[in-house]
């Protein structure tokens, strides 16, 4: 043995002398590339006798941004206050010292869209809005190292109970997760007060329905409902959250659906497969799982996204035959012919029609050019991968990838209804 030692000490300590280099070496960048914490603690107070919110927004840690801005919106944040916070139009700039920094003022809840009902609402018995309307954009000045760590409190009346598109821990506390983002607000739909929820996982998401007592909702028929579609509609959009929350209620709130982050409304009266054969409920689930807006131009894209994937997903998982299928694209072809142009900033009714049409001709286009082996699907998953804004350029080229040539449909002259493909 102590031969074998006399023969590979030297190899042995050579070695560890190189290896005790490479650690040294490796610890100053090791350094450089860690990441510190701070906290974010985001307090809302609802009551139900006022129609505002009263909010207050923490910060704590031995590091803290420079600088944060929020773009407020005068018409419902007002009342900013904070030591470290100035006004300059319609921005509050946030300049935290060092330990602790907060900013505080009142949100007006109730809100009307231009038909007159209302997208966000206090009543004496519950509360429904959207937490990043609550809670405005606010854009950070700090080391990309810099994180947050943020959650969210609402103090409500006794008999209140409140739920977002979050995790709970013990104490009722939301605790915030925004991937990628190093500065964390809350984001989607949020109802409290006094309500009932029904709540299942399906196909790997945590499913709440949930809505005020007493209005008969369709809680459970519309969790059966998503049992058997949103499986089919995951195959398109792997990407769908693993939360979601869906809020419903009645009158005075707005009679349609609209999708937020992890979560969207719906007024109860609407059905989960409308006579059209469309389906408003799987139209903004899509919203919610491709994540993507419009450019000046391409909002028909996203509209014409969710019209036709809530047509697909009913025909695919047999909610709809074929004959139907075919029965709803004539209809939305006629309609759409009262708005030929497609490229404008806002797609609704007979552009979302068309848009929907367009896009299965898209569709039929890509299946024809690859002898079978590519379709549409292909090209809204990488969308919904990617999220964020869509623009025209972008949509063309994954859907000329797609189809290995030029697809007519995306022309220029024929979206703008001058030219036939």
């Amino acid at each position: 043995m102590q031969h074998f030692w006399k023969a590979c000490s030297p190899r042995i300590f050579a070695n560890l002398g190189v290896i005790a280099l490479l650690c040294t070496l490796c610890v100053p960048y090791a350094h450089s590339d860690s990441k510190t914490f701070y906290d974010i603690r985001y307090r809302v107070d609802l009551k139900p006798d006022e129609d505002f919110a009263h909010v207050r927004i923490e910060l704590s840690g031995d590091t803290l941004p420079s600088q944060l801005t929020l773009h407020l919106n005068p018409e419902r944040h007002s009342e900013i206050a904070g030591e470290d916070v100035s006004l300059n139009g319609d921005k509050a700039i946030w300049k935290p010292g060092t330990g602790q920094s907060e900013i505080q003022y009142r949100f007006k809840i109730d809100a009307k869209k231009s038909s007159g009902r209302y997208d966000s609402l206090m009543t004496d018995k519950w509360t429904i809005l959207r937490t990043d309307k609550l809670i405005p954009p606010i854009s950070a000045r700090a080391p990309k190292s810099l994180q947050s760590q943020a959650t969210l409190q609402i103090n409500t009346p006794q008999d209140w109970n409140t739920l977002a598109p979050y995790a709970k821990d013990e104490k009722g506390i939301f605790q915030l997760k925004d991937p990628g983002r190093r500065f964390i607000r809350p984001k989607g739909w949020m109802i409290s007060g006094r309500i009932g929820s029904r709540q299942d996982i399906i196909d790997g998401t945590d499913t709440v329905i949930a809505g005020p007592l007493g209005i008969g909702l369709r809680r459970q028929d519309t969790l059966a409902f998503l049992g058997w579609t949103l499986p089919e509609l995951k195959k398109v959009f792997p990407e769908f959250p693993a939360k979601l929350l869906i809020v419903m209620a009645d009158d005075p709130m707005w009679r349609g659906g609209l999708s937020g982050t992890r979560s969207l409304f719906m007024h109860a009266d609407r059905p989960l497969i409308s006579g059209n054969r469309t389906s408003s409920m799987l139209h903004e689930l899509v919203h919610v799982g491709t994540g993507i807006r419009g450019d000046k131009e391409s909002d028909w894209i996203v509209e014409g996204i969710a019209e036709y994937y809530s047509l697909q997903t009913l025909r695919r998982t047999g909610g709809i035959s074929e004959r139907r299928f075919q029965e709803a694209l004539q209809d939305l072809a006629e309609w759409g012919k009262e708005s030929p142009n497609l490229l404008v900033k806002r797609s609704s009714g007979p552009i979302t029609a068309r848009a929907t049409v367009v896009l299965h001709q898209i569709d039929e286009q890509i299946q024809q050019s690859s002898d079978g082996k590519r379709n549409l699907d292909e090209v809204v998953t990488v969308l919904a991968a990617d999220r964020g804004e869509i623009t025209l350029k972008k949509f063309r080229k994954l859907v000329e990838d797609a189809a290995g040539e030029p697809v007519p449909q995306l022309e220029r002259a024929f979206l703008t209804g001058k030219k036939k493909p």
